[in-house]
């Protein structure tokens, strides 16, 4: 065996390790999510640990997805990406399909697993955000400079929020449509691009809200809850009336009063303003901390891999990051009375089987992605001290020994590369932040 086979095999054996701080961030995140499922449900039904064995049941099930996922190499789930599409679509029609799709409160959003109900759009997050970190990585230099390349994903979403649409899940819609102009203007997409089918994209958004009126309401009771406070503004004024109990340090944990069937939903979309009431703002200001460093972490880590010419995995980190960081930003803000009521859970926190089970997978992939730039840096640097180590023996070989052509036909490559311009062969540093013009 030669130097170069002895050396390869060393650099195989080197394996990584998963980064703590999101580690630490995500099992902190779902601890608390425990005990406030554990506080905010006890009241709900007359076994008062209902709710927080399902939810640990289902945490269970998710660690062992995550644990999975965490197993398997980047590249092995790459080459299933049109696969993944293709089974985004699969999920949102099943619901409709008689016998396999279930309603709960004129939803369709459900698909009956005999034992639980799944929510699809859970899957569907993950799946979407693996396919378009594939695609950008296979036409990252299309995107920026091409409509068509930029359209497709476009495209792509606007079928899916269609078929959102007709369940109905407004809230999901909007979030993949954050997700989506995000990642392109993190791959590449000149932002001027992005703008035009917004705006186009918009008046359709209003009139979705102004002529369904349930909508509607929502949009009114979110202005001034307290007007129908026994209404359309019931949940938001409940919830408000929480937050402002709490004042600096809570009423103290389990003591809180609306969750004793004044609060709708205390346990899932609402379970911020349980968390409020007990914990107060101090509390508040920690899980917002969790989340900033969860979130932080994730994008630092994109970038990181980005900088390696590791694109698939910077843009599932960053596609998982935007994820985590518009759903609880959305989650928070209609409990604080900043939007108006969606039915988004706060990831890790919520109780609901789908949520909790399709975050950890999300939280699985990104460990793996943490793994997999560890393993890229230490290999690297085993990979430069060889070469320092080698150094001397290449010192002995006569410079002037190389052929005068060499020079000059590296230099005639790259000025028929640069004539030629970027080619998808070529690495390039991503992501760009989008380009203003």
């Amino acid at each position: 065996m030669d130097d170069y086979s002895r050396q390869a095999t060393r650099l195989e054996a080197i394996g990584g390790s998963y980064d703590k701080w999101l580690l630490g961030a995500a099992v902190a995140l779902a601890s608390i999510g425990v005990v406030m499922v554990a506080s905010s449900s006890i009241a709900l039904t007359q076994s008062p640990f209902y709710y927080l064995t399902r939810h640990l049941i289902f945490i269970a099930i998710g660690v062992i997805l995550a644990a999975v996922t965490m197993r398997v190499e980047l590249k092995e789930i790459e080459k299933y990406n049109q696969l993944l599409l293709l089974g985004c679509f699969a999920l949102l029609i099943v619901v409709f399909i008689p016998g396999l799709g279930s309603s709960v409160n004129g939803a369709q959003r459900w698909i009956n697993l005999g034992f639980s109900k799944f929510q699809t759009v859970e899957a569907v997050k993950v799946l979407y955000i693996v396919w378009l970190s594939s695609y950008l990585v296979r036409f990252r230099d299309e995107v920026n400079a091409t409509w068509q390349a930029m359209l497709k994903p476009v495209g792509v979403v606007g079928v899916l929020v269609v078929l959102l649409l007709m369940q109905p899940d407004f809230g999901s819609s909007m979030l993949l449509l954050g997700i989506t102009t995000c990642m392109l203007v993190l791959g590449g997409a000149q932002i001027t691009r992005i703008i035009l089918p917004v705006l186009l994209l918009l008046p359709g958004l209003i009139a979705l809200v102004i002529f369904e009126p349930y909508r509607m309401r929502r949009v009114t009771s979110f202005m001034d809850p307290w007007q129908d406070q026994l209404g359309s503004g019931y949940q938001l004024s409940n919830a408000l009336m929480a937050i402002g109990r709490g004042e600096w340090n809570g009423v103290g944990l389990g003591a809180s009063i609306q969750k004793l069937n004044y609060l709708p939903e205390s346990h899932t979309d609402f379970i911020f303003s349980v968390i409020a009431e007990e914990l107060g703002f101090v509390g508040v200001c920690g899980i917002i901390s969790l989340y900033a460093l969860l979130v932080g972490r994730a994008f630092w880590l994109g970038m990181r891999c980005i900088e390696m010419r590791r694109h698939f995995a910077g843009y599932i980190a960053f596609g998982i990051a935007l994820w985590i960081s518009l759903q609880t930003f959305v989650s928070i803000g209609v409990n604080l009375g900043m939007l108006p009521t969606k039915g988004l859970t706060l990831p890790l926190i919520s109780s609901g089987g789908s949520s909790v089970m399709m975050t950890c997978v999300a939280m699985g992939l990104l460990l793996r992605v943490s793994y997999e730039y560890n393993r890229a840096v230490r290999r690297q640097e085993v990979r430069e001290d060889s070469d320092v180590a080698d150094a001397p023996l290449a010192e002995t070989h006569d410079a002037d020994a190389v052929e005068p052509n060499t020079a000059s036909a590296i230099a005639a490559s790259m000025q028929t590369s640069a004539a030629r311009g970027t080619s998808r062969m070529q690495p390039r540093v991503e992501p760009t932040f989008g380009r203003i013009a």
